[in-house]
């Protein structure tokens, strides 16, 4: 294999606008490498998170023609952190949009994190205009999911981070800590709102990564990204996606014909490994990678190689069958 795979160099968007979605959303998109290339699209995490330019040196930009947007309320996005017509279902919709702008008639579809939740719910529900599927820490967004994350368990590794998660929170409203922080993200208290979004997105910045990234906890915990981060990500959450209980693995059996590769961090916090082990067995077309000495972001050394090598390896194998 050689050395460990890193991003591609710096690349500008070469085409890039605001899509109007036709209900008072209007989302920013790019469009980078080779106009002609492999089509692709990039899904970005949170929900609420945006994409960075960082995203766009995933895929090689002489070969790959590559799609990348802020969903609804976040990023570039307007309006910025709405929770209006905001589901997992409108953005279905904006990724067939985009596509149809595009003119793609199938493309790669390639999402991390809540990213991954994203692409398996476009995937099964238009497989038909997915030409291979790459997904980074997997999250099928079950109650055992959220529960890990934001009740007990990820809290037993983190009790430092977790006292500074919980302290805005009063004692009495902690057994249902996604609940209580729903209600200060929406209500009118904008200096309680803004320490709430705060609190909540910090604490996803300090326990995505196996060793700690003082930049990642700088980053989340900056005004604007925090309150859109946490009102989608919280409002996403508390409804559980708009997905029935166990919907994604499910219906996994709708992704048999599309080429896949799973690739998930050994000791990723907010994602369990053993819902992309079970992704896994019941998509077995898909290759799995589980990523020893790494947690839950793209960044980290060993998921980033297998990330590069999965969209190499994608477009090499076309370029050999055309």
């Amino acid at each position: 294999m050689g050395g460990l795979r890193q991003l591609y160099p710096e690349i500008e968007p070469f085409d890039h606008g605001h899509l109007d979605c036709g209900d008072g959303h209007s989302i920013y998109w790019e469009r980078v490498g080779r106009r002609g290339g492999k089509p692709a699209v990039f899904l970005h995490g949170g929900p609420g998170g945006g994409f960075s330019p960082l995203h766009r040196r995933l895929f090689d930009p002489d070969r790959y023609d590559v799609i990348l947007f802020d969903q609804r309320g976040c990023g570039k996005s307007t309006p910025h952190a709405s929770l209006e017509n905001n589901t997992t279902w409108h953005l279905v919709a904006d990724i067939e949009r985009l596509r149809e702008m595009a003119g793609f008639d199938t493309w790669l579809v390639f999402g991390g994190s809540w990213g991954s939740t994203l692409a398996l719910a476009y995937a099964e529900t238009h497989p038909e205009r997915v030409s291979e599927l790459i997904l980074r820490g997997v999250y099928t967004l079950t109650k055992a999911e959220l529960d890990w994350y934001y009740q007990y368990g990820v809290s037993e590794m983190f009790p430092d981070k977790w006292e500074q998660f919980i302290a805005p929170i009063p004692e009495e409203e902690r057994g249902d800590l996604m609940g209580a922080y729903r209600k200060r993200l929406v209500g009118a208290n904008s200096s309680e709102q803004l320490r709430c979004a705060k609190a909540w997105s910090t604490w996803e910045g300090e326990t995505i990564t196996l060793l700690p990234e003082p930049e990642a906890r700088q980053s989340f915990g900056q005004a604007e990204f925090a309150l859109a981060f946490a009102r989608i990500e919280n409002h996403f959450f508390v409804h559980g996606g708009w997905l029935e209980e166990g919907q994604l693995l499910r219906d996994a059996h709708l992704l048999a014909d599309i080429p896949g590769v799973i690739v998930h961090g050994r000791y990723d916090m907010p994602c369990p490994a053993r819902y992309a082990w079970a992704l896994h067995k019941a998509w077995p077309r898909a290759e799995f990678h589980l990523v020893e000495g790494a947690g839950h972001a793209f960044s980290e050394p060993g998921i980033l190689d297998r990330l590069i090598w999965a969209t190499d390896q994608f477009v090499t194998e076309e370029a050999k069958s055309a």
